[in-house]
């Protein structure tokens, strides 16, 4: 093997190890995050000062009621319920029922809780702040809403929930298959929660694309954080043994089949 071979199958094999490796992931992680939350913070200042991507919400609102028709108009209403104070909620108990039955952990429950508490303070925190009035009425299909408008609380929360899900699924698929299609079926919902909301005229384009950065941000700082505690859940812990065998540490248990908190 040439030195610079040998030199570049070194590097690899440093950046196969486990910290090297959960330090590149945090990285990229919270990276991430602080570019989603830049992308929502451009996005709250073009709101608040009606401009940028603000200046394209009549004429895509316009373009939405134009395509109406009474029975996509009934489909999607029935649809966006689903992403509702009541809808959302009742879709993720059940799914996260199952995640726990399956994974024999209370992982998915943990993740669930954090996420949508998360998610559901920085939709009334922000609504609350910012107080952005909704479409007209005469574009709105019934039921009407009251709360502000920015940002989307049905997309906020169908992304962040439903983004959790997929990530507690990820983690106990084992074919590439079911991973794509997991990740294919929860972003396609997410995408169309926030268009049904534009489409009948409960809420503003950017509402919408901030709701989408912000969950996508918050989503990024959950996984990130609990892939750190499941990296210490799992580090090398002293054996307490290695007095009488001469044996420094032993590897932890896996987390994920032993402790029901990771």
């Amino acid at each position: 093997m040439t030195p610079t071979a040998s030199r570049w199958a070194g590097f690899v094999e440093w950046l196969r190890r486990p910290l090297v490796l959960l330090l590149m992931v945090s990285a990229v992680g919270l990276g991430l995050a602080t570019l989603l939350g830049w992308g929502f913070a451009e996005v709250y200042e073009a709101v608040t000062n009606n401009n940028g991507i603000a200046g394209f919400d009549q004429p895509v609102l316009d373009a939405m009621v134009a395509s109406r028709t009474p029975a996509l108009t009934l489909i999607v209403n029935a649809f966006t319920m689903t992403g509702g104070p009541i809808g959302m909620p009742i879709i993720g108990v059940v799914v996260t029922g199952i995640l726990v039955y399956l994974s024999r952990t209370v992982r998915p429950l943990i993740l669930s809780l954090v996420a949508g508490g998360g998610s559901l303070t920085m939709t009334l925190a922000i609504k609350s702040l910012v107080g952005r009035i909704r479409p007209p009425l005469a574009e709105e299909v019934p039921p009407f809403e009251s709360s502000a408008s920015f940002p989307s609380g049905h997309t906020l929360n169908a992304i962040v929930i439903t983004g959790v899900l997929v990530y507690s699924i990820l983690l106990i698929v084992h074919t590439q298959r079911a991973w794509w299609a997991t990740v294919i079926v929860g972003g396609a919902y997410a995408i169309a929660i926030g268009l049904s909301r534009v489409y009948l005229g409960h809420h503003w384009l950017s509402d919408v694309v901030g709701a989408w950065l912000l969950g996508l941000a918050w989503l990024a700082v959950v996984i990130v954080a609990h892939r750190l505690v499941h990296a210490y859940a799992t580090r090398a812990r002293p054996d307490r043994t290695a007095l009488t065998t001469g044996s420094a540490s032993v590897p932890a248990k896996d987390p994920v089949a032993e402790d029901p908190a990771s």
